[in-house]
């Protein structure tokens, strides 16, 4: 699978083996779709802290196996593992320097993800860090307590009323940094170390706002924001909108 140039990044599309039965699990210590999320560089980002030139990038997605997902996938999640890619994708951290992460998507979002997320490194938009959620054996807490920016995860939506599955589910929903970005649900906040960031009138490095660029990249690619919800999720950005 490959997909046009965007914005000066090309987007090869490695397609592996198989996918995988879950029968064929197996039980590393990290799966080799997480060991890749944490290779970063100290290499700084060229250009000015409010925007970075970006020569090139290469940025590839590919297949991914039940065994890759052992803590996020399970049977009768309402897509398998067929349906979705790891997408590898490059951004701009907090410190200023490069990292290279992974995130787990539908295999339709890939290319919308990969503008994105080219959008976010090239204006020099920071994100503390990108890994599968399997990285935190699948806990959604966890994850967004850690600050990490991931999309697929079979659970059920964090919201009042009858058990609905998230769009997360379906790995059409990306959650960046959770913590400048919380979940205000009724009275609580999700997570509850993003409590400084419930006030939104102080914009601070890693925020969401509405005109601001990460609502506006991820809008440009036809994804809604759960900041305009009347609970609140700045963190949360969908194919839906839901």
């Amino acid at each position: 699978m490959t997909a046009p140039a965007v914005a000066g990044i090309v987007l090869a599309a490695a397609c592996a083996s198989p996918t995988a039965t879950p029968s064929a699990r197996v039980a590393p210590a990290q799966s080799a779709a997480v060991a890749a999320s944490a290779q970063t560089t100290s290499t700084p980002v060229a250009g000015s802290p409010a925007r970075v030139q970006v020569a090139s990038l290469v940025g590839s997605s590919r297949r991914v196996t039940a065994a890759e997902l052992r803590f996020s996938w399970r049977p009768g999640c309402p897509v398998g593992p067929a349906d979705l890619r790891a997408l590898t994708v490059r951004y701009r951290t907090f410190s200023g320097s490069t990292a290279t992460g992974l995130l787990i998507v539908h295999r339709d979002a890939v290319v919308a993800m990969t503008r994105v997320f080219t959008t976010l490194l090239a204006a020099g938009f920071p994100i503390r860090q990108i890994r599968p959620v399997d990285a935190y054996r699948g806990s959604d807490d966890a994850s967004t307590a850690a600050d990490n920016t991931s999309a697929f995860n079979c659970r059920a939506a964090v919201a009042a009323g009858p058990r609905t599955w998230s769009q997360h589910a379906y790995g059409r929903a990306i959650d960046v940094n959770p913590v400048e970005n919380p979940y205000l649900e009724g009275g609580r906040v999700i997570p509850p170390n993003g409590r400084l960031y419930a006030d939104r009138r102080t914009v601070r490095p890693g925020m969401a706002t509405p005109r601001g660029t990460l609502v506006t990249a991820f809008a440009r690619s036809g994804w809604g924001w759960g900041g305009r919800w009347s609970n609140p999720d700045y963190q949360h950005f969908s194919a839906t909108g839901r």
